[in-house]
């Protein structure tokens, strides 16, 4: 399959995932950040577990079980915290910095080659987020701040990470096993500091299944699918797409308005993917071409 292709399904992840404000803030009740983050992650991975009916080897427990610390407990943790004490284009503009974290990290897990074009597009998409996102409104509250770099760090080494350890299984069954130890690793958090689920509503049931079959469970097998055919660095700026979305859903669905520098926002962003991808774009290694 081209490369062309594994881009586009690989960006459907991200582009899917900026669903997930509007879903939250429309269809889920308020105020259990962390027992909505379980029903989403736990009932995916246990899905997927069952249709792969694939099993990891003990040998890979401490790795799945870090990898879903990275890419789905921790992450998601911090995201909610730095979503409740930061504007909501603060939390996403310092979720960008994940691009570049993914660049160093690469180069030191990975040995990738650090390419100058690679840079300066995340740093381009940072600032073109920012002008998408960015409001007069936006305070830097120091443990939202914290939280969301910390975010950005958690996903980055996730995501160079579940590079480095690919193992021998489709994309599928290693979704469902980070899924699923994500989730594990949540329930407790969620036990311990948040109350019991009141009773859902129709609307709480759709979107939990919007977010749970699609937002989580076919949305992560494409990611991590990408993961195991393309550069790290190609990947995290397909995650651009999720602030893009969200935009754009707002506007179309919620009538929000967006202004002319949201409009040049989301061209930066836009132009910062196609060259982050173009950058990162090498020779393809032994490892790339089996994968």
């Amino acid at each position: 399959m081209s490369r062309q292709i594994d881009i586009c399904l690989t960006a459907l992840a991200p582009a899917i995932w900026g669903s997930t404000y509007i879903v939250a803030s429309e269809m889920l009740p308020e105020g259990y950040p962390i027992t909505l983050a379980v029903l989403r992650a736990l009932p995916a991975g246990l899905l997927l577990l069952l249709v792969t009916r694939c099993l990891p080897p003990k040998a890979w427990l401490g790795r799945i079980a870090l990898l879903g610390a990275f890419n789905f407990a921790v992450f998601w943790a911090l995201l909610f915290v730095a979503a409740y004490r930061l504007p909501g284009g603060v939390a996403a503009t310092l979720g960008t910095m994940q691009a570049l974290m993914v660049i160093g990290l690469a180069r030191g897990f990975l040995g990738t080659q650090v390419r100058p074009m690679a840079v300066i597009a995340a740093l381009m998409g940072s600032f073109g987020v920012a002008f998408l996102l960015l409001g007069p409104e936006a305070a830097l509250d120091p443990i939202g701040v914290a939280a969301g770099v910390g975010g950005a760090a958690s996903m980055a080494f996730g995501t160079v990470l579940s590079r480095k350890w690919q193992p021998p299984v489709p994309p599928l069954a290693f979704a469902a096993w980070q899924l699923t130890a994500g989730g594990l690793l949540l329930v407790p958090v969620a036990l311990l500091v948040e109350p019991p689920l009141p009773a859902l509503t129709g609307p709480n049931i759709v979107g939990l299944l919007w977010l749970g079959l699609i937002g989580a469970a076919a949305t992560y097998w494409l990611w991590f699918r990408g993961l195991a055919r393309l550069e790290p660095g190609t990947v995290s700026m397909l995650g651009l797409m999720s602030p893009v979305t969200a935009v754009v859903l707002g506007w179309g669905i919620l009538g929000q308005g967006m202004t002319p520098l949201q409009g040049i926002g989301a061209v930066i962003v836009l132009w910062s993917i196609w060259a982050g991808q173009a950058a990162n774009r090498g020779r393809p290694t032994p490892e790339l071409a089996r994968a």
